[in-house]
């Protein structure tokens, strides 16, 4: 065991747990005032329930040894993560009996259960505004141990480290996804789009303007998901060295490319740029650098983030022109720019880098394009079918959409009994409910919009 890696990862997942409330910051911000704690409230849903799973059979699905061909791990060879607890004992710095390279199993499990929260949480934000809260916990809990726990296994689970045998995109087709551009990104934004169509569009879309009702905290959650990401991908290194050190200025500078290129779409297109598309173009940047972190170059990375910024920009237009309700863009930017981030591998991955490969443009030809795009498209076609199946279940039994009059007053209140903003406390007394407030303020700016 090795205190330093420890450390490293250990702080990593610290650093992509703060991501999920940063997550619900940047989508409560871009929702309409009377859907905002529906919409953080999702997040954090996500954030207690998968917490729970990880530990019971997730980890083990994911990291266990095969018993699919490649497909899922045993659910049962560490349920309740038996077998990855003890140390040595306090004369030898409580060093763990049980590791994944040189990191105890325990932090290992602490970094991957991260990354399956927020897998899950990101997909909340395509049916915004209309989901009820207790379909979505189970829906959140089936998905992800029909979908994320085995694509985890198939992009993660490298032969001999916590599982003799994994998965089959890490083990033979070789493809590259150093920190979740299929597993995260192509999972959540296909399982988004394939759920927006299970819901359907929201009561004036393509009408009404929607617009965010609070654009101070789409920014302070973009900034905490790229302060996170950090984690995200650095931390995949599983260990403080130099690859961390790499990874970390690539997902830094295709970031702010990827801004960049976001910006100038919209100044070129709309004649301004904004803070709304400031704060997506970081999280396409981040979402497009997050494949292929580890085998681009710094120039590399520049290109791949900047196109991102630019396709993206264009992509999230997408759902007018096709008819489907993307409410916050996961399509746009999850979708669109995993599936750019894993693409872009087989053109710009460089051999000068720690991944030891050659993309496309530095003359390796396309064979490690082929494998790219066939992970890619496995991935998306998988989420894409296992999610329509399981969202359509859901609403057939128990009602996953909300009724059109709940939504016209709105979701927070008929949810959760709540409102983020008591304006009626400003300028009324009385004993009117919480409820029946919240009634009257959704009515009444109904009213004003209509």
């Amino acid at each position: 065991m090795d205190t330093g890696d420890t450390a490293w990862v250990l702080a990593s997942a610290a650093l992509v747990l703060l991501m999920t409330p940063g997550l619900a910051l940047f989508y409560g911000g871009m929702v309409r005032a009377k859907s905002v704690l529906n919409m953080m409230m999702m997040s954090f849903g996500a954030l207690a329930l998968i917490s729970v799973l990880w530990v019971l059979y997730g980890y083990s699905m994911a990291f266990g040894n095969d018993v699919g061909g490649g497909l899922v791990g045993s659910p049962f060879e560490f349920f309740g993560l038996n077998g990855l607890l003890g140390t040595e004992g306090i004369d030898k710095g409580f060093a763990a009996t049980s590791l994944v390279f040189t990191i105890p199993s325990m932090a290992f499990v602490a970094f991957q259960a991260v990354f399956a929260i927020i897998t899950v949480a990101l997909i909340s934000g395509a049916i915004a505004d209309r989901a009820r809260f207790g379909p979505w916990m189970v829906f959140a809990g089936v998905w992800a141990t029909i979908v994320y726990f085995p694509v985890a296994h198939w992009v993660f689970a490298f032969n001999g480290a916590e599982s003799e045998t994994g998965g089959w995109i890490a083990n033979k087709l070789l493809a590259i996804d150093f920190a979740g551009g299929t597993a995260v990104h192509i999972n959540a934004g296909a399982a988004g789009l394939a759920l927006a169509l299970v819901l359907g569009k929201r009561r004036g879309f393509g009408r009404d303007p929607m617009r965010p009702h609070n654009l101070p905290l789409v920014m302070i959650g973009a900034g905490l998901l790229w302060f996170g990401w950090f984690g995200f991908n650095a931390g995949s290194a599983l260990s403080a060295n130099g690859q961390a050190s790499e990874v970390w200025v690539t997902t830094m500078v295709a970031t702010g490319a990827a801004a960049l290129g976001w910006l100038a779409t919209e100044r070129i297109r709309d004649g301004h740029a904004t803070s709304l598309g400031a704060a997506s173009g970081v999280v396409a940047g981040l979402v497009a650098i997050t494949p292929s972190c580890s085998s681009v170059t710094p120039i590399g990375a520049i290109f791949v983030g900047a196109i991102a910024g630019v396709v993206c920009a264009l992509a999230v237009g997408l759902k007018y022109k096709l008819g489907y309700d993307d409410s916050l863009d996961v399509v746009g930017v999850h979708l669109v720019g995993g599936l750019w981030g894993t693409i872009a591998v087989g053109f710009f991955a460089s051999a000068a880098t720690t991944a030891g490969v050659d993309g496309l443009f530095y003359g390796g030809g396309v064979d490690q394009l082929w494998r790219q795009v066939v992970g890619a498209v496995s991935v998306l076609v998988f989420s894409f079918v296992a999610t329509a199946i399981i969202g359509t279940i859901i609403q057939k039994t128990m009602g996953f959409r909300i009724t059109e009059e709940d939504e016209v007053a709105g979701i927070d209140s008929i949810e959760h009994a709540e409102t983020a903003y008591d304006f009626a406390s400003l300028g009324t007394g009385g004993g009117t409910s919480v409820v029946g407030q919240a009634h009257a303020e959704a009515r009444n700016t109904e009213g004003v919009r209509a």
